[in-house]
């Protein structure tokens, strides 16, 4: 019976599973995104991974967080080993990466349903897993993480979250059975190792340990010890238990006590500190906005729509006060009242006070004390996981209350039980209980059936224009007014597309709004030069943007680069090498950027490179050796050696790598963590020496060459 029932689930779960595939398929056509073009590059950085060497050296190298995220980066070798690249299979990958993460959930809904509704039929418990699983796989908030390449650092975290749940529980239940070994070793492995894999990843991986604590005290210590089979009843002074707790002592609740302590350090730095002059809010601002920004996504979930302002949130005014803007006070007694209410009704209602606690402990490190940025919609993949479970419970007829009503009394009648039989007003009640319940047998399924359906359509309609890259990125400037990430995207899309007057239109009124958006005003200039003038306007506003703006991290290389490029033949008679050393000027002339030591070394780079197009040879050294004194990297040593060599200098080249020589001396080592680790890889293969050698060998031929050709 138990292999008859399990079988139409599983064709029920294949059928979600192909409703989510068929809802995704367009977005596979869209193309790489901002932060792909950040991180997918160092799959051929230096050169095709194709040996040990080289596959080391790009596994180590990423500096997104601590622990570098070097699962992530190997996940990418399964599309691409050298880069430009094409993303249909990073897409595709990353697709089926969330199907199996469907899959884990489904398995995971199953076994906590198993766990905590002993009474209730079990193909109830089966089917609201795979409903409540499609729920979530089928959301059109998820798209952003899905097709996103880049945000395959936020799925791999929940894939070993799911296995490590699970893992977790078959241990706990083994422990339960009296198999103390294989339950010890169960736990170790779900809390121990996927969680190390999951930090692997992304450091919200660490998060694994409290999610299971959630649900431990949520769910499972919930349910009334009369539900239980006797057999599942605890007494916390048997051995297995005492063993299962010292387990849960060591790997849950150390690993969660040590987040939380981070967390407030973080906190407390950024309140007695400050936090980086990157962001334009304060740390106490920040907790402010959080609150507003969680219940923003509550809505997204809860309220899906097709449409939504994608990657572009930078528009999101950080709150200044519990008044300003007025929605801060009532989204914190919101959350508030949503985490103390679900933990004091966790006995009666324990699925939902799961969901929601569940969510905001998944919340808990990238939308409180760390510094990121106020808004994404990737941060809800993991922590929304159980969010649809409990209404894929009530829809199946799986009792959310753990308080069920009282029988029926019974009355004595001779040597038997008999149930008593109930008045005539009770017979209404009855026949009325009777009528809803047939009611609700009708009305449950085909609710089901449009939830479902309902989001299969929007997930759809949201993938097609993830794989419209033009329709997309107009969108959303429409969707975002006041973003100015979204006003400079589009701005370049419709002057990729021959329409810089369409550009300028977008992006005049947007620097009337924000004159310190230099990607607002660069790009302007680029528009009108494309179109063939600059005017005086576009100028000044260029040149007050880069005195005022914040931190916009590689923009400036990235814009600059190109202007100098183009200014031997310029597109227009404004792009001239005065016209840009203006502009440097002006940048150099911004506070913020000069506190910011890699903005320091990018402007001082940019104006060597521009003094060296100019012929000002001496200058441009100058230039180069302060680079190096802002940081003594080797790679920006060699690039700009090697760039004096290439433009006819090689003498200065090796001046320049005599320089750093000294100045490398006072570098300071890399941080604790993956940069270590990486330098410690390219140390053992002898990797800068070599390469300092080869570049010294092919300036001293050149040098030699000049001297011989003047003789």
């Amino acid at each position: 019976m138990r292999k008859l029932s399990a079988l139409p689930i599983s064709f029920v779960t294949l059928a979600l599973i192909l409703l989510t595939l068929a809802a995704y398929l367009p977005g596979l056509n869209g193309g790489f995104l901002f932060d792909d073009f950040g991180n997918l590059p160092a799959l051929g950085a230096q050169g095709p991974i194709d040996q040990w060497a080289t596959f080391w050296r790009y596994i180590t190298s990423g500096t997104a967080d601590p622990f570098g995220r070097p699962l992530t980066l190997l996940s990418f070798l399964l599309d691409a080993r050298d880069w430009p690249a094409d993303p249909y299979p990073f897409k595709r990958t990353s697709l089926i990466l969330h199907l199996c993460n469907g899959i884990l959930l489904t398995q995971l809904f199953r076994q906590l349903g198993r766990v905590s509704f002993h009474h209730v039929d079990r193909r109830r418990i089966n089917l609201a897993a795979a409903l409540g699983a499609s729920l979530w796989l089928l959301h059109p908030l998820f798209v952003s993480t899905t097709l996103y390449i880049v945000q395959r650092e936020a799925m791999l975290p929940a894939t070993f979250t799911l296995l490590g749940l699970l893992s977790w529980l078959r241990g706990r239940g083994a422990l339960q059975g009296g198999r103390t070994f294989h339950g010890v070793l169960w736990i170790a492995i779900g809390l121990g190792g996927c969680t190390l894999l999951g930090v692997l990843s992304k450091a919200n991986g660490i998060l694994l340990p409290a999610l299971a604590l959630t649900i431990e005290y949520t769910l499972l210590r919930a349910c009334p010890i009369d539900q239980r089979d006797p057999a599942d009843r605890i007494n916390w002074q048997d051995k297995r238990w005492r063993t299962y707790r010292r387990a849960m002592l060591l790997l849950a609740w150390l690993p969660s006590a040590a987040v939380a302590g981070y967390l407030l350090e973080q906190g407390w730095s950024g309140l007695t500190h400050g936090i980086s002059a990157i962001r334009p809010w304060t740390m106490s601002q920040r907790l402010l906005t959080e609150p507003r920004v969680l219940m923003n996504y509550l809505e997204l979930l809860w309220l899906p729509r097709p449409f939504t302002p994608g990657l572009f949130n930078d528009h999101i005014q950080p709150s200044t006060s519990l008044w300003s803007p007025p929605t801060t006070l009532p989204a914190l007694l919101g959350v508030l009242g949503l985490i103390v209410g679900a933990w004091m009704l966790r006995r009666r209602w324990p699925t939902v006070a799961l969901a929601i606690l569940f969510y905001f402990v998944g919340q808990s490190l990238e939308s409180s004390t760390v510094a990121l940025e106020l808004f994404f919609e990737h941060r809800n993949y993991l922590p929304a996981i159980v969010m649809f479970w409990p209404l894929a419970l009530w829809l199946c007829g799986v009792p959310l209350s753990m308080h069920f009503p009282a029988r029926v009394p019974a009355r004595i009648s001779g040597n038997k039980m008999v149930q008593a039989s109930p008045g005539a007003s009770n017979m209404v009640e009855h026949a009325a209980d009777i009528w809803q319940r047939d009611i609700w047998s009708i009305a449950k399924p085909a609710i089901a059936v449009v939830l479902l359906l309902g989001l299969a359509l929007m997930t759809r309609a949201r993938a097609e224009l993830w794989g419209n890259a033009h329709d997309q990125t107009l969108l959303w400037a429409r969707l975002n007014p006041d973003s100015p990430r979204a006003l400079a995207n589009a701005a370049i899309t419709e002057m990729d597309a021959g329409a810089p007057i369409r550009a300028v239109a977008l992006l005049q009124p947007a620097l009337i709004k924000s004159p310190n958006q230099v990607q607002l005003a660069v790009n302007l200039f680029s528009a009108e030069c494309q179109l063939g003038h600059v005017d005086q306007i576009a100028l000044i506003t260029a040149q007050t943007a880069l005195r005022t703006t914040r931190d916009p991290g590689s923009l400036l290389v990235n814009w600059f680069g190109r202007a100098i490029s183009q200014a031997e033949h310029p597109p227009c008679p404004q792009l001239t090498f005065n016209t840009i050393a203006g502009l440097l000027n002006a940048a150099q002339d911004n506070p913020f950027l000069m506190m910011v030591p890699g903005r320091r070394e990018d402007l001082y780079h940019l104006q060597g490179q521009l003094a060296l197009m100019q012929g000002h040879t001496a200058i441009a050294l100058t230039d180069f050796n302060r680079a190096l004194d802002q940081e003594a990297s080797e790679s920006l040593a060699l690039e700009q050696a090697a760039l004096l060599g290439s433009m006819g200098f090689p003498r200065q080249g090796l001046a320049h790598l005599d320089y750093y020589e000294i100045v490398r001396k006072q570098a300071a080592p890399p941080a604790i963590g993956m940069p270590r680790i990486h330098e410690w890889v390219l140390q053992s293969e002898q990797y800068w020496p070599k390469e300092m050698t080869h570049l010294r060998t092919v300036l001293i031929e050149d040098a030699m060459h000049q001297i011989s050709g003047r003789q």
